[in-house]
Parts: C-alpha cells; sequence; structure tokens
C-alpha cells in the first residue's frame, strides 16, 4: 500500500527571540503530525508566517511577508504579534485563512488541521526529544514566561501578549536539560522582563530533582547554572534583587554578561517612558558590579528623540554612557506606535534631530566598544564556534550573545568544528570584533 505523501508547510519566523522560540514549538507540533517543512513558498501545502507587531517598521515587514506568501502560495495562516489586532493584516489581505495572535498554539494547530488534514505515519512521525529548534544546534533561547507587567509609554507588548505568566521552574529546568543533552553548549535565557520572574506566581516552589526550587531569578539561575552549559541572562531589568546574580557570575556559574534594556539615562526622559526600576543610583550599582565581577560585559538599548527629549537630556545620556562604559549597544530612533501612550506626549522631535543624535551616540558608542575590546589584547578567552571557513572561523567570546553582539575571527592550525568551545589568545581588537588563534582545545 502506498503511503500518502506528508503535507508540507513553509514558514516564516519574525521577530525577536520570544517569537522565535513560539515558531519552535509550533513546528515541532506539527512534525510529531508528521507534517513536513518546505523550503520555498510555492512547494508548499499552506505558509505559516510568525509575525512582528512591535514597530510601525516590524508591521510593514511582516505584512510584506504575508503578501509574498499569498503571491507565491495562497494559503496563508498567520499568527504573532501582529495578530493581536488583526485589523490591518485583514484589510490588506482578506483571504488569509487564519489570524491568531501571540502563544496561541492550539488556533495554528486548528488552523493547520482544517486547512491540511495530517497523514499519519508510525515510521515517520518521529521529533527529538528536545524538539525542532530554529536556531542552530549549540545554541538555544530558554523562554521563561510570557508577557509583561510594565507599562512603558512606548510600549504595546502587554497589549499584545498580556500580562507577565511564569513558567514553573521545574518545567523551565526540564527543558534546559533535555536541550543540553541534545548538544546545546549555550542556553539563552529570554523573556519580556527576565528578572520579574516568578513575581506572578509568588515565587512558587516546584519538585526538581530531590529538592524544591523557587521560582525566583537568582534560585533559576543558580539550578541552570549546575547543567554545565553556558547561561546568558538577556532582557534583565535592573531590580535591586539583579545584584544577587553578579556572585553567580564571579562564582562561574552563569556567563558574566547582563543584558538590561536601559532605554535612557535623563530622569526626565525616563519619567516621561515609565520606566520600571528606579535608575537614580544606576552608575553606583555597574561600578560595585564590576568591582565584584570585572569580566562583566553589560549589553544594552537605547531610545534617541523620545518625545520631550531635550539637548541637555541627550548630553545627559551621551555622559552618562561615557561614565556607564556599557560594552555592547543597541540604538533606535523614536518611533510612535499605534497605540502607545507616548503618541500623547508631544513634544515630537524632528526626524533629522533624531538623525543627528542617533549618529553622535553610535560614534560615542564605537570609541567606548573599541576602549573596553583593546584591554583584551593579550588575553585568553573561552570561545565558541559558530561558523567554520577554509582558513578562518567565527566564534564568539563568554560577551557576545548571537545575532546582536560582536564576534570573534580565530585562525586555527587544525580544523574547528561548529558549537566546540575553544581557548583563543586575542592578538588584536577593532571596534567590535576581536581576531586572535586558537591556543587550546
Amino acid at each position: 500500500m502506498q503511503q500518502a505523501a506528508a503535507p508540507k508547510i513553509s514558514f516564516v519566523s519574525l521577530g525577536c527571540p520570544k517569537a522565535l522560540v513560539d515558531s519552535e514549538r509550533i513546528i515541532t507540533r506539527l512534525r510529531a503530525e508528521g507534517y513536513e517543512l518546505a523550503r520555498k513558498h510555492d512547494g508548499a501545502d499552506i505558509v505559516i508566517v510568525n509575525t512582528c507587531g512591535f514597530l510601525d517598521s516590524a508591521k510593514q515587514e511582516s505584512l510584506g511577508a504575508i503578501g509574498e506568501a499569498m503571491a507565491e502560495n495562497g494559503k496563508v495562516i498567520v499568527t504573532g504579534c501582529m495578530g493581536a489586532e488583526p485589523e490591518q493584516i485583514e484589510a490588506a489581505y482578506p483571504g488569509v485563512l487564519s489570524i491568531s495572535g501571540p502563544q496561541q498554539y492550539e488556533s495554528v494547530l486548528e488552523a493547520v488541521h482544517r486547512a491540511l488534514p495530517p497523514v499519519h505515519n508510525p515510521h515517520l512521525d518521529l521529533v527529538p526529544p528536545q524538539g525542532v529548534k530554529l536556531t542552530p544546534r549549540h545554541y538555544a533561547y530558554l523562554k521563561i514566561s510570557e508577557g509583561c507587567n510594565n507599562r512603558c509609554s512606548f510600549c504595546i507588548i502587554p497589549r499584545l501578549r498580556g500580562d507577565l505568566v511564569s513558567r514553573p521552574a521545574n518545567d523551565v529546568l526540564r527543558e534546559a536539560e533535555r536541550l543540553v543533552a541534545a548538544g546545546v553548549k549555550e542556553l539563552l535565557v529570554i523573556s519580556q522582563d527576565t528578572s520579574a520572574y516568578g513575581v506572578d506566581v509568588k515565587y512558587a516552589e516546584s519538585s526538581w530533582k530531590d529538592r524544591q526550587v523557587r521560582a525566583k531569578f537568582f534560585d533559576l539561575a543558580k539550578e541552570l547554572g549546575e547543567l554545565g552549559a553556558w547561561v546568558r541572562l538577556q532582557y534583565v531589568y535592573p531590580y535591586p534583587h539583579v545584584d544577587e546574580v553578579i556572585g553567580l557570575m564571579t562564582e562561574g556559574k552563569i556567563l558574566p554578561y547582563l543584558d538590561i534594556p536601559f532605554q535612557h539615562a535623563s530622569p526626565d526622559v525616563l519619567k516621561a517612558m515609565k520606566r520600571p526600576a528606579a535608575q537614580e543610583k544606576t552608575l553606583a550599582r555597574i561600578q560595585k558590579w564590576r568591582e565584584e565581577c570585572p569580566d562583566l560585559t553589560l549589553r544594552s538599548t537605547f531610545i534617541v528623540g523620545f518625545p520631550g527629549e531635550t539637548d541637555s537630556d541627550f548630553a545627559y545620556l551621551l555622559d552618562w554612557l561615557e561614565e556607564a562604559e556599557i560594552d555592547r549597544l543597541g540604538c533606535f530612533k523614536y518611533e510612535p506606535v499605534a497605540g502607545a501612550a507616548s503618541n500623547a506626549i508631544g513634544n515630537a522631535v524632528p526626524d533629522e534631530v533624531k538623525q543627528e543624535r542617533w549618529n553622535a551616540l553610535m560614534a560615542r558608542q564605537q570609541k567606548i566598544s573599541a576602549r573596553r575590546l583593546k584591554r583584551k589584547v593579550g588575553t585568553r578567552q573561552q570561545i565558541i564556534v559558530d561558523e567554520v571557513g577554509p582558513t578562518v572561523a567565527k566564534g564568539r567570546s563568554k560577551a557576545d550573545a548571537p545575532q546582536i553582539d560582536g564576534a570573534v575571527y580565530l585562525s586555527s592550525r587544525r580544523p574547528l568544528k561548529v558549537g566546540e568551545i575553544v581557548t583563543a589568545k586575542i592578538e588584536r581588537a577593532d571596534q567590535y570584533d576581536l581576531h586572535g588563534s586558537v591556543a587550546g582545545f
């Protein structure tokens, strides 16, 4: 008896790592039901587009991806952040099969089943126990919560993704253990607000191995640090209890890396942004963190041109950056987002001033980054290998998150493998990257 061909699905995942985790979950479920992934829209039975709806530019990219899928295939299911407010998608593409918001995996699966019923084959429907990953197999994003309790005036994510919902600690640790067993060397801990983990469940305990573990930022980081993989903390708001995890970094349990979205430094702008975690003592705290953990790398994002930002606010930010010496920095020019409270503030900053401030901030950061990296010349660093070429491999130090930070370019006497961790001697630095040679395995 001839086996029916497996239904094929083409998948587009846009937006942040949190959306990527959503995509991985959907794909894992579909693969478990016997669906196959197609590389092209026109060779697929159906297309799923996981959208981003954070900024207008992201919405345009999402609409473009939906349009492309409609043109090349015609059978399209839309999910993700932009799907939380479907009117724009419905107006542009009334023919899409289904629209659902973020984390609505069941709705996506139901829509797939309606349009394309699964064909079961007990010999083919095998999925690795750690699920299907869209990242290279040596690193993985570990999402510990959904949603956010903050109400920053420029952001509509709580409206799209809801309030904070934390996963039980043992659930997160089981997933992390499975990933490490499957060969993952680096776990990137993510959520909308990683340091708020567990607030919604009053830090409830759950059973893990022979002990109870609280759903708390420090407790979870400590347990993850016992799994033998690099643990990198991202999207961390600087609440007071963040100070506690610096000790775990000093002990080598987790990577000496904090990704903290400061967004600004001027007290007036921060107040208008309604940012959580009081920032007045931030410089003193950064200094204390670095005294305790000299290897600490700080990554952050900032917004220039926020409504009402004055020349003196911006000058304050530049001076603050100089003193804070942020290692890695992303900068955005303020964009009004439909439905955001900041739209009502008034005092809009002209686009040309936004651009000037962005240029000035990036030029300042380039100098700070070059200065920080120069200090690493002559040191030995552990490097995780991401890509191998004929003569040079590209990897990352403990100071570099994938996709967003710098890289380390390595020469080696023996061929390197993707995912291995080597010791390298750093020989030179430029503004964002390091160059060196492998000194040990």
